[in-house]
């Protein structure tokens, strides 16, 4: 197995856990917040659920559909962390129509998306450094 499909396959994992941060007791606040800071629904769940899901069925195809995975969801990602820095909501879960620019600080801007910058940077940095071994 290519190093990039077990980068997909550690995908899988963060994002399936991602997918159920909500739903352990004690890591969300009064205000439903996670950790504080990442206000979490249904669609941001959601969206998490089909990336892990993608993740993994691209790490079990092929390198080439691992390849595909890393690129198109690491640009995704990573232009959603920076709209978040910029709005304080996202374009992935639709936040952005639905709550338009939040008026926040920019210190809580970049650490609600750095997840996002930090999964869509990576994946980018992956595919370019080691996407062409096998």
């Amino acid at each position: 197995m290519s190093l990039i499909r077990k980068i997909c396959l550690g995908y899988f994992v963060i994002l399936a856990l991602v997918a159920t941060l909500n739903y352990i007791p004690g890591l969300t606040d009064a205000e439903g917040r996670t950790f504080g800071i990442f206000a979490l629904d249904i669609f941001d769940d959601s969206l998490h659920a089909v990336s892990a899901l993608w993740a993994l069925a691209a790490a079990l195809v092929s390198h080439r559909a691992s390849w595909i995975f890393l690129t198109y969801f690491g640009a995704a990602y990573f232009i959603d962390g920076l709209i978040g820095v910029y709005a304080g909501s996202g374009i992935l879960d639709f936040g952005i129509f639905t709550y338009g620019i939040l008026d926040q600080s920019l210190i809580f801007n970049i650490l609600a998306s750095l997840p996002h910058l930090a999964l869509g940077g990576f994946a980018l940095m992956a595919v370019w450094v080691w996407g062409n071994r096998t």
